[in-house]
């Protein structure tokens, strides 16, 4: 597993029409194993791709990464479960920021109410990018996958 973005799979993200968001989104690139992961903030809610539900805990480890650069401390995963049962994923900077999340959403409930997911320590890389990519550098990223 990489120590820097927590996956054995450096070429897993991104999962949605991947050339895409390689070609239009700013892209955290790992300086450990080059996994590109999206941290592109959606231009109509202002929020960064790891502000959404995620559906499975798999998923949400995937941009965990992308949380602890932004906010420079280790980030959870929390379960979130919805008024009819349905589970997602959602990451938190802090405990505070979840706590938040649960009062102004009455009907989401946390059994654990802790993190099923987090790294620990929070580390920089010195290899790190955060860039949008070249023409080169995303056919050789699609290719590799």
């Amino acid at each position: 597993m990489c120590l820097e973005c927590y996956t054995n799979q450096s070429r897993a993200t991104p999962l949605l029409n991947p050339t895409d968001c390689l070609k239009n989104h700013t892209q955290y690139i790992c300086g450990t194993c080059g996994r590109c992961i999206c941290i592109e903030r959606d231009p109509k809610r202002g929020l960064q791709r790891w502000n959404f539900p995620f559906k499975l805990l798999e998923i949400a480890k995937l941009y965990l990464r992308t949380t602890d650069y932004t906010m420079k401390k280790s980030c959870g995963v929390y379960e979130i479960k919805n008024e009819t049962g349905r589970i997602s994923y959602k990451i938190f900077a802090n405990s505070e920021d979840f706590y938040l999340f649960l009062q102004k959403n009455s009907g989401k409930t946390c059994e654990r109410m802790a993190p099923v997911f987090t790294f620990g320590e929070y580390k920089e890389y010195e290899k790190t990018q955060v860039k949008k990519l070249t023409d080169d550098e995303i056919t050789k990223y699609i290719a590799e996958r």
